[in-house]
């Protein structure tokens, strides 16, 4: 419904503070792109921010070809609805850690133990998406 994060409406972008997954597709690669799920964070100035980490195929991808897509759809059981965000990505250095924190907070029941525990490991991130 979105042809780019320029032209998310206000109804688009409350749609994206919903915690619904993304499916992202990346450019670059031998095959056709492969939609993965994602969390994301969508700002009030209408960018799409995700986190990965350095080793995974996205960000080999990303960084041959920084084109990409999002897809986000209602669940089922809801009227249809979906956004579809692209264009080219930037990958910020800083801020990667406190939007997974945000985003586990957001995705998680963070007092199930389980859950926290998996929040506070972290783990290695290449930094912030931004599409």
């Amino acid at each position: 419904m979105s042809n780019g994060a320029n032209s998310l409406t206000a109804q688009d972008l409350e749609f994206l503070r919903r915690p619904l997954h993304g499916l992202l597709s990346v450019a670059g690669g031998p095959q056709p792109p492969q939609p993965r799920p994602v969390w994301f964070e969508a700002t009030a100035e209408g960018t799409i921010q995700l986190f990965t980490s350095p080793e995974s195929l996205k960000m080999r991808r990303l960084r041959h070809d920084p084109r990409a897509s999002l897809v986000v759809a209602a669940p089922v059981g809801e009227r249809e609805r979906w956004v579809s965000v692209a264009g080219r990505i930037t990958v910020e250095p800083d801020g990667a850690h406190d939007l997974s924190a945000r985003l586990a907070a957001r995705y998680w029941d963070l007092d199930d133990p389980t859950r926290a525990a998996d929040a506070r490991c972290g783990g290695k991130l290449e930094g912030r998406v931004d599409l």
